[in-house]
């Protein structure tokens, strides 16, 4: 394969078996000396789809790129254009990392 343009899924996994968000992309990917590049976009135009995208990618931006064939890739997402764009490296680290994520509540004084 020396390129691929295609429509595939960015899904975000909360574990082994509870996707928390998947987006539709549109994709590009091409070889290079002995690697690839990936880059592409958000298919929905949509606010709500690009700020779930945005909250999934802060919250850790490890996602599984699925194919339409079913096969799935590890990779990291780095978005740019407010989150519209983005480019992927594939994922190398563990299989299972934890994410912390802590919510500062104040107390309504009246």
């Amino acid at each position: 394969m020396e390129r691929f343009e295609g429509r595939c899924w960015l899904d975000w996994w909360a574990n082994s078996s509870t996707v928390l968000g998947s987006v539709k992309v549109a994709i590009v990917i091409a070889a290079v000396t002995g690697d690839w590049e990936a880059d592409g976009r958000l298919v929905s135009a949509s606010d709500e789809d690009r700020e779930a995208f945005a909250f999934l990618c802060e919250l850790d931006p490890v996602f599984t790129l699925r194919f339409e064939d079913g096969s799935v890739l590890a990779v990291t997402v780095q978005p740019t254009d407010r989150h519209r764009r983005f480019t992927l490296t594939e994922y190398t680290g563990p299989v299972q990392q934890a994410v912390v994520n802590r919510i500062a509540l104040q107390a309504n004084r009246t």
